[in-house]
């Protein structure tokens, strides 16, 4: 190994070396890189007997099950092994798209004495992840992102066979655990695989007893990934320069004299550990930490095979969730069966083709969210502000029917309040709506903005937001809350359009006594609809919502 080999791609190679020649004990790779050369040329070193997984892989398939068309061919029950049962490696694609589901089918997996080693593959962006429940039985987790081509030197270390791990001391395991502490490495998990990475370094150099060098390579490539502070240690008082430290115990003995020379302190160690952390460690961590409260940004989902309103059949392969629609496979087959009989005259009953399996289909529609932003200004805030509450309480009497959850933001003065968060609950929207103040200007662009960041997260947790905005005049109030008209409206200009990027739907309701252009130009702007109701009650209100928006 040269000097010029980049240590990241230095470190790739060297993990890939070592989960080939301790597969099991070091579980696999979790290798975080956008498609390009650089990923393609740490795939380019994996072994041609390496089998691909995507996130939508089925039980029959992972862990082998009835082979459905053999079956249906040859009338005798034929089982199809699953992957589980390959001896090679395993290439998880699109890591992060794998649900909780497949996530603990792997880990079943994976806990499994001899089960095969596992490279998951990360392409995430923003708060895309590996489940922690794969992450976590991964020894390796590698960075590749800021690579380039030019990085990709060539390291020449011949593919080693499965190799029996060096001898480990216990003063070893507790510099490990003193490192892991020390870094805030909150998996047991970790530590474990730091030692056994220890032990297969110093068998690949042909040691049989590991030493500061391989403590050192287990923790650049196990403990540094997953580090969640910066250690903090406290500087050494150095004796007086006349005074002579004291002699070690056992300074004059052979037993174990050079392991403890050769071993670097602990404090060097976890300082030599810090010089590979990121400069911008801190940033990432922190960004992390906000993102870990957030949703798991899977989307909504539409549609499924397993409740909902059901739709037509369709021929398909049975296998995972799949569900069967007997009686249109029967239909199916029918009109083939006396063919059928006729070239296979040993079998008995309805010969049914895998062409024939029809599998049911249902239609799920997600919880839609309806945020109310009520303008609460002016002399006739009140009365907008009570016809608003009467339309909330309409819409929420049918939210049950039609899994629909409500929200009502206010905006007046100089602020925008949200008033009631999601919720379904009638009882509870009756008591906070009991009081609502108003009077002062029109922060519109405020309002919009408390109202795209509820929209936001309700994406985020799979429903399908809504934004109603009732207002009947021009924004007066800047996003700094200054009076400004016309970076007022511009401010709102601005909000509409993000409210617009976000994919929420919208209608604007101009409750002034004669309909407003300013009003017509931020609906187009929201890509919503515009409709004036200059003298609109609370069914009025609420009838327009729900034509408007089909809901």
């Amino acid at each position: 190994m040269t000097d010029s080999v980049n240590p990241v791609w230095a470190r790739a190679r060297l993990a890939l070396h070592m989960v080939a020649a301790d597969p099991q004990g070091l579980g696999g790779i979790l290798l975080r890189s956008r498609a390009g050369p650089v990923r393609d040329a740490f795939l380019a070193l994996l072994p041609d007997s390496a089998r691909r997984l995507h996130p939508n892989i089925q039980d029959d398939q992972l862990f082998g099950g009835i082979d459905i068309n053999a079956t249906l061919a040859s009338g005798t029950v034929v089982m199809e092994p699953g992957l589980a049962a390959h001896k090679g490696l395993l290439v998880l694609s699109m890591a992060e798209r794998a649900t909780a589901s497949l996530a603990g089918r792997l880990a079943r997996l994976m806990d499994r004495a001899d089960a095969p080693p596992l490279i998951a593959l990360d392409e995430g962006i923003d708060d895309e992840a590996t489940p922690v429940t794969i992450t976590d039985r991964l020894a390796f987790h590698l960075d590749l992102s800021e690579l380039t081509h030019r990085d990709l030197a060539q390291i020449d270390i011949e593919d080693p066979q499965p190799l029996a791990p060096a001898r480990l001391s216990e003063a070893d395991i507790e510099q490990i655990a003193n490192v892991a502490e020390a870094f805030g490495v909150p998996s047991l998990r970790a530590g474990c695989f730091a030692l056994r990475a220890a032990q297969i370094n110093a068998a690949l150099a042909g040691r049989d007893a590991v030493n500061s060098q391989d403590i050192e390579a287990a923790i650049a490539l196990v403990l540094i990934p997953r580090a969640t502070q910066v250690p903090q240690t406290e500087e050494e008082e150095q004796p007086p320069e006349n005074e002579q430290p004291p002699p070690e115990k056992g300074d004059d003995s052979d037993n174990g004299t050079s392991d403890q020379q050769d071993r670097l302190p602990d404090e060097m160690l976890i300082e030599a550990a810090k010089a590979l952390l990121p400069p911008d460690f801190l940033d990432r961590l922190a960004e992390k930490q906000r993102r870990s409260g957030m949703g798991s940004g899977s989307g909504a989902a539409k549609s499924g095979n397993r409740r909902g309103r059901p739709l037509p059949s369709r021929a398909g392969r049975l296998g995972g969730s799949a569900r069967l629609d007997l009686i249109a496979t029967l239909r199916s087959a029918a009109p083939w069966q006396r063919i059928r009989r006729a070239s296979q005259p040993d079998r008995k009953g309805v010969i049914i083709h895998p062409s024939d399996i029809h599998l049911r289909r249902y239609e799920e529609k997600s919880d839609r969210l309806l945020i109310f932003v009520v303008d609460a200004s002016g002399s006739a805030a009140l009365t907008r502000l009570a016809e608003a509450k009467g339309a909330v309480e309409l819409m929420l009497a049918a939210a049950y029917a039609r899994r629909d959850h409500v929200s009502l933001v206010a905006f007046r003065g100089d602020t925008a309040d949200l008033l009631l968060p999601p919720t379904r609950s009638l009882v509870r929207t009756k008591r906070e709506l009991a009081a609502l103040p108003g009077g002062g200007a029109t922060p519109l662009a405020l309002g919009l903005r408390e109202a795209l960041t509820l929209a936001e997260a309700a994406l985020q947790k799979g429903m399908l937001p809504t934004v109603a905005l009732l207002t009947d005049g021009r924004a007066n109030i800047a996003l700094d809350g200054t009076p400004n008209r016309a970076q007022a409206s511009e401010d709102a200009r601005s909000m509409a359009q993000l409210l617009r990027a976000s994919g929420s739907d919208a209608v604007i309701i101009d409750m002034g006594r004669r309909p407003e252009q300013q009003l017509s130009d931020l609906a187009r702007l929201m890509g919503g609809t515009y409709l004036a109701l200059p003298m609109a009650n609370s069914r009025t209100i609420s009838t327009a919502v729900t034509a408007a928006l089909d809901v």
